[in-house]
């Protein structure tokens, strides 16, 4: 996901046929690797491990890059982000604990085009509050991009998962967003997850973003560590993260990196 910047312009890069094709392929590869992992996710095994085994299979059975090795440093192929952490984890050999929750936050590069997208997994015997919050941040989600279609504002879908999380006395976190995404890991514009309705780019057909809020359990605050990557809440209360890569349609949206366990097709029209 992106640092948001209070200072960017606001200019969506509205994709052709050709390209929109090649992002479902990639979005296609990134789902592929979450449903891949999801049997790895034990007690005891390590987020280092994990990184192995998913960045083996998108090199070597995918053909395709891992875009978050070596992006501007990061070490690792991907994201894996536990408990309280909320972003950018970097994996280690730390093992997993029963209990623990952890996201995986994937994207690759295919044929130059990338797709992105993040799930919660919970390490097992589920921990209640790291499920409900779990829940509650996925449920976010799916009302986001329930909303998703051309005409729609930027700030109409920030406010509506603000509103949701907040409604189980839960916040969101502000530092970091979602984004355009296509050629580049990270476009425009920025797709907060906090707002005013009626502000906000429009959305337009042709458009590909990710949606991926972050919700805390506590506080929104959030701190940097010291490896400039993993970010974590204040108050080391927990958090979760939800993302996809969508593509807006003539009439709504397109979820390029549908999973099999999804469960959107209840309240969305494809």
């Amino acid at each position: 996901m992106l640092k948001h910047n209070f200072g960017a312009s606001m200019s969506a890069v509205i994709k052709t046929p050709e390209e929109i094709e090649k992002m479902r392929i990639a979005g296609r590869l990134a789902a592929d690797v979450l449903e891949m992992i999801e049997p790895h996710v034990v007690p005891g095994v390590t987020t280092e491990e994990l990184n192995t085994i998913c960045h083996n299979y998108i090199v070597d059975v995918q053909k395709a890059i891992p875009a978050p090795l070596n992006y501007h440093g990061f070490p690792k192929s991907i994201c894996t982000s536990v408990n309280h952490v909320i972003c950018h984890g970097i994996p280690n050999d730390k093992p997993l604990k029963d209990g623990d929750s952890v996201n995986i936050d994937v994207t690759v590069i295919k044929d130059g085009y990338h797709g992105d997208t993040s799930k919660m997994f919970h390490v097992g015997t589920p921990n209640i509050q790291g499920k409900r919050l779990a829940e509650v941040t996925q449920e976010s989600l799916y009302l986001a991009i329930k909303m998703v279609k051309p005409g729609v504002r930027l700030g109409d879908i920030g406010a509506a998962i603000q509103k949701y999380a907040e409604s189980f006395n839960y916040s969101i976190v502000r530092e970091y967003c979602g984004h355009g995404i296509g050629s580049e890991f990270h476009e425009e514009p920025q797709v907060m997850h906090y707002g005013k309705p009626g502000t906000g780019e429009t959305l337009q057909a042709g458009m590909c973003l990710t949606i991926e809020p972050m919700v805390n359990a506590g506080k929104r605050q959030c701190k940097l560590l010291k490896d400039e990557w993993t970010v974590v809440t204040k108050d080391r209360s927990l958090s979760a993260q939800w993302e996809h890569t969508l593509l807006v349609t003539e009439n709504g949206v397109e979820i390029l990196t549908l999973r099999s366990d999804d469960t959107i097709d209840r309240i969305i029209q494809h």
